[in-house]
This record gives C-alpha cells, structure tokens and sequence, in this order.
C-alpha cells in the first residue's frame, strides 16, 4: 500500500524505518499522545524513541507566550477543555487538570535523562503530573517515580544537578527547535517528517484514509450546525466531507455563514491568525494543509491573495434563493481554494453563481442594508454560541467542535445514541 503523502517512502514495504516522540511532561496533548506511542511505533513495526524537551526553551526560541493557554479567550479555553477530556476518553485514560498548571518539569525532565530516557519513567512522571497531579520539582516525587522504574533515587537526585545532565537537556531542546519543532508532542518520523499533536497519528502511521462505502443512513432528528466562512482553508477542507457524514449519519445539516474577521475583532483575536505564529509554526501549517487535503483526496492550492476579503462572497450567498446557496458556496470554496481566483471580484461571484439572471439579482441585493444586517447577525449569534472560528460544528444544538479535523470527532457523537453523546 501506497503512502498518501508523497513525501514518505516505503522502504520493505513499511510506512517508515524510525519513530521518535518529541515530549515535555507539562504538555497536556503530550502526555495523551504519549499513552499510544508504543501502539503507533508497534503498527508501523520501526523502533520508538522517547525525545525530552524543555517546552519553555522551544517557546522562548519562537516567541511563543510561557503559559500559552492564558492567552486564549474564554470561548476557545472552553472548548480546548473540553477537546482534552474527549481526547482522554477515546483514548481511555484519565486526564486532571492540575490546579496550579502548568508545574514545573525541568527536575523531571532531567531525572528522565539521567535514567537514559526509558519508557517506564516517562510514564510515570506521566502519571504523576496528569493523574495524581504531583509536583514533579519535588525530590520526593521525583524519587517515587524513578524507583518504581527500577532506579536508585538518590543517584538520580544526584545527576539532575550535574552541568552535564542539564547540559544534555538544552542539547536535546535546541535539536528539537532545529528539527522545526515549536510545540509537543511531535512526531519525527525517519529522521525528517514532523508532526504535531496527539491528532495527527493517522499522519505519522502514513497510510491512505480508508473510507467504508456504505448506504444512506435513515434521516433521524439529530442535527449539526455548520459555521463557515469562505476564508479559511480549514474551513474549506471541512465543507468537503460534511455531505458524506450527513449520509452516513442522517443527521440534519444546517450551514451558518459568518464574517470571520467580525468575529475575531469581537473576541480580540487577529484578523488572520495564522499569519501571528512563529515562522516554525507557519511552515508547519502549510505542510500540514497539503497533508490534510491529501489525505482527504481534495484538489488544494494556497492562493496568492491571503488574506481575502469575503463579505462580498457571504452577502450573494446570503441573498441567493435558498436552492442556490449550496451550488454556489461549493463553487466559491473551490475557486479560492484549490483555483487561487479572485472571490472578491463582483465578475468572479457572478461567473460562480451559474446564471447570469440569478447572479445579477444576487449581486444587486447584496448590497441592501437587509442583507448586510443578516450577516452581521449570523456573526454575533456564532460569537453567542460560543463559536471562536471555523469551521465550527456543533452537535444537537449544544455540543460544539472546532476544526476540520474534529468533524470526525463530531460524526462519532452524532452516530452515538443521544443520551451518549460526549
């Protein structure tokens, strides 16, 4: 079997020859990562590697914030809580929250080198930080935690002291940010291709979305709320799966267009955030997008004009009769997308209407004071629901999923009986 990435070679038929998990212990989607590394490395069938880290060394390389999550509105903080806690539970671990997050780790970090980085220490200062939420600073839990993993305490309280231990730590995080990596856990699979986060394990085990074709699901009252807009990619490469989960689910589909930058200006939040991370993140993102559309089988290509502005796209989609709004935000997200066109061009959104009669009248009623207030609405209802940015997928009403990579995330609740639900 092929990989879809063209990036990644086979060699003897396998998906990769080696697996290294970048980590630091105050990570929480690092330590979820870490509770399936050994089942990954075990697929792939190529040796794993435990790679520590100083978290705060990476992000002082990329100018990224020390307590990243303080920087979050409230609506997002929400959501990523939430995001942790259905992570754990599709994982089937557990996951607290320590109240003073995050502790320090660099002690542990260094007890975990002095111990020649092995699997069963990384565990369990795992285990002390997300399950029993301990101070990993303190000699007695750091003492606890290596002697159950077979190790003399006191030697190991003794090296993590050593320049030579804590030497080894800022060698191991200035290869790390040489790697490219600016956040954990990351994934280096043969020495070269980087991934990020605990999501992104089908990425790193390399192979083609395998995809059930199965009949229509009967239609049943469950619903899922679509929020989009035309400006983001994410946003695009999620509108592309949403038919196939509607069939499989039943599920009722309604699309909520919003103005993005109205809604991020409303919550404090860049106009193009992507456009705000460190260069490692961007470029990262970038390969990510293309994995992304790979992976889903979708045409994509980054345009030459980002940011677009697309209040013009969303006010025609607005004013358009009912029976036209998918045809035409199918074939806006295509011509941005994957065409690079000019979707702020009044001729462009005509063309992509499909009829001259239809265009015209759309175009002239997207200007109207109505239309506009419309959109305005839909934006500050989405900031209402607590939608941060797109696209947004919210389950019944209520429960409600960010990204287009947590659509599957969202079909899984919507396939599970009501008072299931996660």
């Amino acid at each position: 079997m092929s990989p879809f990435e063209p990036g990644r070679k086979l060699p003897r038929k396998l998906p990769a020859r080696s697996l290294d998990f970048w980590f630091d212990y105050t990570c929480p989607y690092a330590y979820l990562g870490s509770t399936q590394a050994e089942a990954v490395a075990a697929r792939m069938r190529v040796p794993l590697t435990y790679k520590p880290l100083l978290l705060g060394g990476v992000f002082r390389a990329n100018d990224t914030p020390q307590k990243l999550f303080a920087t979050l509105s409230p609506a997002k903080a929400a959501h990523n809580a939430r995001d942790l806690q259905r992570w754990a539970e599709r994982f089937g671990v557990t996951l607290r929250m320590p109240a003073e997050h995050p502790l320090r780790s660099v002690e542990a970090l260094r007890a975990t080198i002095a111990c020649d980085v092995d699997e069963k220490v990384v565990a369990g200062f795992y285990r002390a930080y997300w399950v029993e939420n301990a101070p990993l600073s303190d000699p007695e839990v750091i003492r606890r935690v290596v002697t159950a993993a077979g190790y003399d305490g006191d030697r190991v309280l003794d090296a993590i002291a050593t320049t030579e231990i804590k030497e080894d730590l800022r060698r191991r995080t200035d290869e790390a940010i040489a790697l490219g990596i600016f956040g954990v856990p990351a994934w280096i699979v043969d020495g070269e291709h980087l991934y990020w986060g605990q999501d992104r394990i089908h990425f790193v085990e390399g192979l083609p979305r395998t995809v059930v074709d199965a009949p229509p699901a009967a239609p049943t009252s469950r619903t899922l709320d679509v929020y989009w807009d035309f400006s983001s990619p994410f946003a695009y490469l999620g509108a592309t799966q949403v038919p196939a989960v509607a069939r499989r689910t039943g599920a009722r589909v309604t699309w909520r267009p919003l103005l993005l930058g109205g809604l991020f200006r409303s919550i404090g939040t860049p106009d193009a955030p992507i456009l705000s991370f460190s260069e490692a993140k961007r470029q990262y993102l970038w390969k990510d997008l293309e994995r992304a559309a790979a992976y889903l089988g979708v045409p994509y290509r980054f345009p030459s004009r980002f940011p677009m502005s697309t209040v013009k796209a969303l006010r025609v989609y607005l004013a358009l009769p009912e029976d036209r709004q998918s045809a035409y935000r199918d074939a806006v997200f295509h011509a941005y997308w994957a065409e690079d066109r000019d979707i702020a061009s009044a001729d462009v959104l005509a063309s992509l209407v499909g009829d001259e009669a239809a265009a015209r009248e759309a175009l002239a009623k997207a200007e109207s004071e109505a239309v506009k207030a419309e959109l305005r609405r839909c934006t500050e209802e989405a900031s209402a629901r607590g939608v941060f940015g797109v696209p947004t997928w919210i389950v019944d009403g209520t429960d409600l999923y960010w990204g287009q990579d947590r659509l599957e995330v969202a079909e899984e609740a919507l396939l599970l009986p009501a008072a299931q639900k996660k």
